[in-house]
């Protein structure tokens, strides 16, 4: 008899899918309690005094001393009774229109706010109530984590359970993060519109509610550090801000439509005085370092978070060039253009180069803004010449072997439609590398860069100096810095500090350490640095920029002690420069107008750059002992022709030789090849034919290409054309005495014999004859 088989039951989908949420809910639960559980536990205690405490950043110069507080100084605590009605709403309406209504935290709130941003597609509203808000910012860190959250809305109870509405109201108005280090509205009233918080218009209320949500995105002064595009995309972004807390008043019944629009309209005006009261030592060093801190750590932990800076600062050099940058007579003509400000302006950076540490840093002539415009850090202009060693001289040596006697032919030459011309309009012909950096010749850095080296290997190099270029915009003119952005003062320092560095570029820097408040220390700065050159390299382009500053474009920042550097001057004088070193300090000095247009015909790189850098750097180092640049292994002396680079041969002159520097392996091993003694007409000077009837010997140059009558050694060149003055019936009487050179009467020419038979050997032995 067959067994029975026993049905197993099957689980229904709809149990299962029960059972599952069941055990979810009760994980969930039970995580949930363990999470309230944890954030009770390690929840800070309510303290009424931290909800008005704030402490300040604290800047150390160099050596530990304070400079300034940056943050508590701005603070100024207001009653809510002298908060305007239209003040009060305006920050109602855009971050919590339900306080009145709310014990704390509105779960309603939250759900509009989410919906108001996924409908408008930006941040409109924040979620977290005002007394939330001013929990966080008593009590709490930024951090966005649930158990934060769990805590701000535990304390936000608690701080609704212990003080009245108005209360929380004001100490949140007073305790705010508004921008520029401005806590509470008092304080930020002052700064941005300079009047009391009693005195604000609608659209300047409207402008102050909308910047809890990112002080430093809303940051209405910096459209003082902004230009042309930025500045007006800038303009736009706090003016909808603005906008949008006034459509917030309105739909919340707090001002009507008409009053909204006429605040829509109303101009945005703001005091961009620096209150005496807030004036501070080296603004623009410790402008530079804010920004840095800012970038890093960002406002609200800048200005309300206790940190101990310790900075590169040296006051000694800053107050130098601060004085040299203030001191008119250190720039050419000035005017003040239509913002009160002069013209032209100029900045200045002073750096070790052996630790990357800013030593002076002075962005302008004047300090009269609030984070005003730095030049020395935000000014990206046109280098002019002073960018030749970094696009041209420098990739020469370190990639194809050259040396300061190397020779290049200073002749016109074009390449495309770019034809360089030099500055005073003079060719002159075959010259050596440190002729031609001395005497900065425009030719010579264009064919190094498009002839020997090559667009990428000069990117490259320059990128090694901190200085990164896109091929795609750049082309030979790089040479002359014709770049697609231009570089920054401090750009410029850093570069030039690795030829001041044998060779080892560092990033600059200006901040040594941070520390929190109890002197926990959270960041430690070591300047990225690496090998970018050769130390030889760097020795070759320092020695022929000493020879610059000796008796170059560069003798006006002559200080009485070994230094090297370079002028710059761009098209018209839009922008002049000097770049320099000595072995203890690399400083750069730009002048030029804020517009990027208005010329100053009559200023050179070498003219009041120059004063500039000779007036900071001489002050800068005196009762520093004077030493030379110390010089490498690698490096020997030779003798070589100053027109052809090579050895001399039998045929060079006495006054051709010229001893110069070389890396070990790049002396030439050739000799001389450029020198020749050439036979040609006595009276024409050209190569002579049959019929001429006096002919000289002359010690000539010949190269395998010809060059215009303009270039000044073209006298000194064999030339290409036969005489044509003398002929058949054209005799005329031989010409003696030819600057005592000896004159070659040819034997009678065999009429047996073509005209021009002549042995191609004649020529040669000639001249071989001559020459013995």
């Amino acid at each position: 008899m067959a067994r029975k088989r026993n049905k197993r039951k099957r689980l229904k989908p709809g149990r299962l899918l029960f059972l599952l949420l069941c055990l979810a809910v009760l994980v969930g639960c039970g995580a949930g309690v363990g999470l309230v559980f944890a954030s009770v536990r390690d929840m800070p205690a309510m303290s009424p005094a931290a909800l008005e405490a704030s402490a300040s950043t604290m800047i150390y110069d160099q050596d530990g001393n304070l400079v300034t507080n940056v943050g508590i100084k701005n603070s100024v605590p207001v009653n809510i009774k002298e908060v305007p009605e239209h003040v009060v709403n305006a920050f109602l309406a855009i971050e919590d229109p339900a306080f009145y209504q709310h014990h704390g935290f509105s779960l309603r709130g939250i759900a509009r706010a989410a919906w108001s941003d996924l409908t408008s597609r930006e941040i409109r509203q924040g979620g977290s109530t005002i007394t939330q808000q001013l929990v966080k910012l008593s009590f709490l860190t930024p951090e966005q984590t649930i158990k934060r959250k769990i805590q701000e809305l535990i304390l936000s109870i608690q701080v609704e359970r212990r003080y009245t509405k108005d209360e929380i109201l004001e100490m949140y108005l007073n305790n705010i993060y508004l921008g520029e280090g401005c806590y509470g509205i008092q304080a930020a009233a002052q700064t941005f519109f300079g009047k009391d918080v009693g005195n604000l218009e609608l659209e300047e209320a409207a402008l102050l509610a909308g910047l809890p949500q990112a002080p430093s995105a809303y940051n209405p002064f910096k459209i003082l550090v902004l230009q042309d595009k930025e500045k007006e995309e800038h303009i736009k972004t706090i003016v909808s801000r603005r906008n949008t807390v006034l459509d917030c008043m309105v739909k919340y019944n707090y001002i009507d439509q008409a009053r909204a629009d006429a605040a829509k309209s109303a101009e945005l005006k703001l005091d961009t005085r620096e209150p005496s009261s807030r004036q501070y030592p080296y603004p623009y060093f410790l402008d530079y370092v804010t920004e840095v801190l800012i970038e890093k750590y960002g406002e609200s932990e800048v200005f309300n978070g206790g940190l101990k800076v310790y900075t590169t600062l040296d006051p000694k050099i800053q107050q130098i060039a601060e004085a040299a940058m203030e001191n008119s007579s250190n720039f050419p003509p000035s005017k003040t253009d239509a913002n009160g400000i002069s013209q032209p302006q100029g900045a200045i950076v002073v750096l070790d180069p052996h630790t990357g540490h800013i030593k002076a840093l002075v962005g302008g002539r004047e300090h009269v803004q609030k984070r005003q415009w730095n030049r020395a850090t935000m000014t990206s202009r046109q280098p002019g010449s002073s960018f030749k060693p970094i696009a041209a001289y420098g990739p020469a040596i370190e990639y194809k072997g050259l040396g300061p006697a190397s020779v290049v032919d200073d002749i016109p030459v074009k390449y495309g439609s770019y034809e360089p011309k030099n500055s005073d309009g003079v060719y002159r012909g075959l010259v050596t590398l440190r002729t031609a950096l001395t005497r900065s010749i425009n030719t010579v850095a264009v064919k190094l860069l498009a002839d020997t080296v090559g667009l990428s290997e000069a990117i490259k190099f320059a990128s090694g100096l901190g200085i990164k270029l896109d091929p795609a915009n750049h082309g030979a003119s790089m040479a002359l810095g014709g770049l697609h952005s231009g570089v920054t003062p401090l750009q410029m320092a850093g570069a030039y500090g690795a030829f001041a560095n044998q060779g080892v570029f560092i990033e600059p820097t200006a901040i040594l350490r941070v520390e929190k408040a109890d002197g926990i220390i959270i960041d430690q700065i070591v300047p990225r640095q690496r090998q970018a050159m050769k130390a030889t390299t760097a020795y070759l382009i320092t020695d022929m920029l000493k020879s610059a500053v000796q008796s170059g474009t560069g003798t006006g920042a002559q200080i009485g002690r070994p230094a090297a550097g370079k002028t710059g001057t761009t098209d018209k004088g839009v922008d002049i420069w000097f770049a320099g070193y000595t072995p203890d300090l690399v400083a750069v000095v730009w002048i030029g107008h804020d517009n990027n247009q208005t010329p100053m015909p009559q200023a050179y790189g070498g003219m009041y750059p120059a004063r500039i850098w000779r007036d900071v750097m001489s002050k800068a180092l005196s009762g520093v002992p004077a030493k030379d640049f110390p010089r490498p292994d690698g490096l020997v002396t030779e003798t070589v022709d100053s027109k052809s680079g090579l050895l001399p041969g039998p045929n060079t002159p006495a006054d051709s030789l010229v001893t110069d520097l070389f890396v070990e392996g790049t002396v030439p091993t050739e000799t001389d090849n450029v020198h020749v003694f050439v036979e040609v007409c006595a009276a024409s000077g050209l190569l002579p034919n049959e019929y001429c009837p006096d002919r000289v010997i002359k010690p000539l140059l010949k190269l395998p290409y010809t060059v215009p009558s303009t270039v000044e050694d073209y006298a000194q060149r064999v030339p290409g054309e036969t005489c044509a003055i003398h002929g058949a019936g054209k005799g005329l009487a031989p010409n003696d005495g030819h600057d005592g050179i000896q004159i070659f009467r040819p034997q009678p020419i065999n009429t047996n014999e073509p005209p021009g038979g002549t042995s191609p050997d004649t020529l040669e032995h000639a001249a071989q004859e001559s020459q013995d």
